[in-house]
């Protein structure tokens, strides 16, 4: 393995990634480990995250897996507590978790729709964060880098609620950086454009979206799980160290479309 850059090295930093047992969560996690970190993998079921912590063990990291689901609040608490009592410290957080249990017009939802996306995409990552905010004010500093969605800046059809909740994503993590810049603490948002991953396969494997979909991109495809993680290691490490309240896309130029 090549030596890592020195402001992308993550040795002796400790970072929690929610829906980590596949897709992007699986892959930033991964990327996280192989610049240094210890890693915990977290999912809602406890041998999915096993297998991933044994698969990164199997490879020469450091992981371990720690069920969670971030709409439990006994769930969060665990998962912070025993992070930091495995590692010691907790430097990075990763708010990657998130659902879409609706695909439709706004006026075809009900309160019930509403308030569950709204519990898991919004609700879950500020208090995950509010509750790492201790450990990472100890540690003399950390990173929040919560994962929304280029839904959240350019809503398109049938995603309204989810839209809605990747928007409020974004105006949060803006406000963690305003409040926690002083403590050392960044906080920035990403916004995958479409990613094949199982969360999205209502959407990619529908070919004749996807070809009209991928004509009108700049680069001409979707992407893969891998391409999101290193723009969180990015603003993970010290190469991110003046990166703070930042709304980064990758989305292979949809932004820039008409």
């Amino acid at each position: 393995m090549k030596p890592i850059p020195s402001t992308f090295d993550l040795s002796g930093k400790v970072a929690i990634v929610t829906g980590s047992s596949k897709g992007i969560g699986k892959a930033i996690a991964r990327a996280l480990a192989e610049s240094g970190a210890r890693v915990v993998v977290s999912s809602r079921n406890q041998e999915a995250v096993d297998a991933v912590a044994a698969e990164f063990a199997d490879a020469g990291l450091e992981a371990i897996g720690i069920q969670c689901h971030v709409g439990d609040a006994a769930g969060r608490e665990r998962l912070i507590a025993k992070a930091a009592e495995t590692f010691g410290r907790i430097d990075i957080l990763v708010n990657n978790a998130a659902i879409n249990p609706y695909y439709g017009p706004l006026e075809g939802s009900d309160e019930g729709v509403f308030d569950k996306i709204m519990e898991i995409n919004v609700k879950a990552p500020w208090l995950l964060s509010n509750l790492a905010l201790p450990h990472m004010k100890q540690a003399g500093g950390g990173s929040v880098i919560n994962i929304s969605s280029v839904e959240g800046l350019r809503p398109g059809f049938g995603l309204g609620l989810y839209s809605a909740t990747k928007a409020a994503l974004i105006a949060l993590t803006q406000n963690q950086a305003k409040e926690w810049g002083r403590h050392g603490v960044r906080a920035n948002v990403v916004c995958p454009g479409l990613i094949q991953t199982k969360f999205s396969e209502g959407l990619w494997a529908d070919e004749a979206l996807v070809a009209r979909f991928t004509k009108q991109l700049p680069l001409g495809r979707i992407a893969q799980p891998g391409e999101m993680a290193g723009l969180v290691l990015l603003l993970a490490s010290d190469a991110g160290s003046y990166m703070t309240g930042g709304v980064y896309v990758a989305d292979g130029g949809y932004m820039v479309t008409g």
